[in-house]
C-alpha cells in the first residue's frame, strides 16, 4: 500500500484501539523543519506497513525545539509488530539526515470521548493544544471523572472561546494521566483565550473551579503545536 499525505488525522476514526504519543527534541526551528522533511521522505519512500497502523502524524512545537508524534493503531499487538519489523530502518534514515535527535518519552492512550465546540464544525485547525494532566497514582474512574468534569464545564460555560474547535480526551493505559488533544483555529486564538479574565481557558464558573481543583490532581501542562504532516495508507 502506498502512503497518503495530509496535515491532520481523523481523531475519531473507527477501529482505533491504541494511541501512541511521543516527543522528540531537536534543538532549533531549522532542525524541526529538517526532521519533518526527513520523516516524510523515510515514510513516503516505503510501502505503508500493513500491521494495523492507521495513521501517523507529526506536529511542530511552537517552542522551536520539540516535535510531537501521534499515531493511531488497531491494538497493542499492531504497535508491537511495527516496532519489531519497521521502526528501526525508518529511524536510522531520519537520524542520518538529522543527527542528534533526542527521543524523550512514549505514552500509550485510549480515546475516551470527543466533542466539537460549535455545531456543524468544519474549521481546519491551525494549532493543536495538548493539555496533559497527571494524577497521584492510577485510577481509571478518576481519569474519566476529570474528563467528564471538563465536558460539563465546557457545556455550561457562558462564554466559550470563539477560537476553539474541538476537544478529544485520551486516557493513559496506566491509569495516571489524561491527554486533551484540543484543536484551535490558530496559536493566537489560544493565547487570547488564556489572556482573557480568569484562571486560564474557561470562565470563572463553579464547574471550571471543580476541574482545576479535582481530587488527586498532581500537575498539568499546556503546550502548543502546529500540524506538520499526517500519514496513512492510500
Amino acid at each position: 500500500m502506498s502512503v497518503r499525505l495530509s496535515t491532520v488525522p481523523e481523531i475519531t476514526r473507527p477501529g482505533v484501539g491504541l494511541v501512541q504519543v511521543s516527543t522528540w527534541r531537536v534543538g532549533t526551528a531549522e532542525r524541526q523543519r529538517a526532521t519533518v522533511d526527513a520523516i516524510t521522505r523515510a515514510w513516503r519512500s516505503r510501502e505503508w506497513p500493513d500491521v494495523g497502523l492507521l495513521s501517523y502524524s507529526v506536529y511542530t512545537g511552537n517552542d522551536g525545539d520539540t516535535l510531537r508524534h501521534y499515531s493511531q493503531w488497531r491494538d497493542r499487538e499492531a504497535y508491537d509488530a511495527f516496532f519489531r519489523a519497521f521502526r528501526d530502518e525508518r529511524n536510522a534514515e531520519i537520524d542520518a539526515a538529522v543527527p542528534g535527535i533526542e527521543r524523550v518519552g512514549l505514552r500509550s492512550y485510549e480515546l475516551y470521548r470527543s466533542g466539537a465546540l460549535a455545531e456543524r464544525e468544519t474549521r481546519v485547525p491551525g494549532c493543536v493544544v495538548l493539555v496533559e494532566v497527571e494524577f497521584e497514582g492510577p485510577d481509571a474512574e478518576r481519569q474519566k471523572g476529570w474528563a467528564d468534569a471538563v465536558f460539563e464545564a465546557l457545556g455550561t460555560d457562558p462564554d466559550t472561546p470563539s477560537g476553539g474547535i474541538s476537544a478529544h480526551f485520551h486516557l493513559s493505559t496506566d491509569g495516571t494521566r489524561v491527554l486533551n488533544y484540543a484543536e484551535w483555529e490558530s496559536e493566537q486564538a489560544h493565547i487570547d483565550a488564556l489572556n482573557a479574565p480568569g484562571a486560564g481557558v474557561g470562565s470563572a464558573t463553579e464547574q471550571w473551579k471543580r476541574v482545576r481543583s479535582y481530587p488527586g490532581l498532581k500537575q498539568s501542562t499546556v503546550t502548543r503545536y502546529t500540524p506538520a504532516i499526517s500519514l496513512s495508507a492510500e
